[in-house]
């Protein structure tokens, strides 16, 4: 039953709070909040329930919600109840909300079960009543309280460095891609995990900075407040004035923003050196092609250049050369697999 149900109404079958039917066994509501949302921002059904309570119980005198209980007038008394002394505090028909704690009352939901199988005690209506919820990306904030953790106690991650730990963003990021290519949902939602532990992991070391080596530090706030502000501004038909309806336009306009944010002699620029050779021929005769830029294959004969021509032949015709490799390596990993199984085959 909802606090703010029909039910919850006294009515001439209801008595009010103070003048309850001595013979109706009475109500207790659990009353969990969520760690992750700020003390006092409650659900209007839980302030209901917290003011029309003939006794608020908590266990745990330091919970963040009791300096705003008791601001809002609402007295709290600090005591951990066995099941049997909560039933009989609800007797006469009397209300009793528990303000859980981080664990939600086990031992005390447990202990009402128990009684409630014995079929002995005339038990209370028990209401497991939200007072609060997480809002979405609430976890984000638990991944980064237990990367600070890490980072202080652990021997191994307290030591780590941006150079230290640059491999081992490749390699997730590898595994995120076959992950993806693969359509394995369960295996995606881990590798994903696993790249966002790379980001948290190296704001962390960032936060520390090093100002002797000229680092100033940052933390992941400022990670995240940059690349809103960047979504933002590269996104002028979302949060701005202009208009896109197609993909050809949205991405015009990000070329066009990104190039007068960037201010580059060449369009070459930014593009990284080291990534895999097709991902880097595809990447430079995409440039070219936007740029309008009809640029000659060099006229080398040579394996390199041959796989160029075929990586700018697969960008012209919109098929990415590092997936398409991939893939045919799959095949001929199957096809070895094949043969290796006829060559055991007695």
């Amino acid at each position: 039953m909802n606090a703010n149900s029909p039910e919850a109404t006294p009515g001439p079958e209801q008595a009010a709070p103070g003048t309850a039917d001595t013979a109706a066994p009475g109500r207790i509501v659990l009353l969990t909040t969520s760690h992750r949302v700020a003390p006092g921002l409650l659900s209007w059904p839980a302030w209901q329930a917290l003011h029309a309570a003939d006794q608020v119980l908590c266990a745990d005198g330091a919970h963040p919600q009791l300096p705003y209980l008791r601001e809002a007038g609402i007295t709290v008394d600090e005591a951990s109840p066995a099941a049997q002394e909560l039933v009989d505090a609800c007797a006469g028909g009397r209300t009793v909300v528990v303000v859980a704690t981080g664990e939600g009352e086990p031992a005390l939901t447990d202990g009402l079960a128990r009684l409630a199988g014995t079929g002995r005690v005339a038990m209370p209506e028990l209401e497991l009543l939200p007072a609060s919820y997480d809002l979405p990306g609430a976890r984000l904030l638990d991944l980064v309280q237990v990367m600070d953790r890490i980072r202080a106690e652990c021997p191994w991650s307290s030591q780590q460095t941006h150079k230290g730990l640059a491999k081992y963003g490749i390699e997730e990021a590898y595994e995120l891609v076959e992950a993806i290519e693969e359509g394995d949902r369960d295996e995606l939602r881990e590798e994903l995990g696993d790249v966002l532990l790379q980001v948290v992991f190296h704001a962390r070391i960032a936060e520390e900075g090093r100002p002797e080596e000229g680092e100033s530090p940052f933390s992941i706030d400022d990670v995240a407040a940059g690349i809103v502000a960047k979504l933002i501004h590269r996104h002028p038909h979302v949060f701005g004035d202009e208009t896109a309806t197609t993909p050809e336009e949205v991405k015009a306009h990000w070329l066009r923003t990104k190039a007068v944010e960037k201010q580059r002699a060449s369009i070459t620029e930014g593009i990284p050196l080291g990534q895999p050779g097709l991902a880097l021929a595809a990447k430079l005769a995409s440039r070219a092609r936007t740029a309008h830029l009809d640029i000659p294959l060099p006229p080398v004969e040579g394996i390199g250049y041959d796989l160029l021509a075929l990586a700018v032949r697969a960008e012209s015709e919109g098929v990415d050369p590092e997936a398409a490799l991939r893939a045919a390596a799959r095949a001929y990993r199957d096809a070895i697999r094949e043969a290796e199984g006829r060559d055991r085959r007695p």
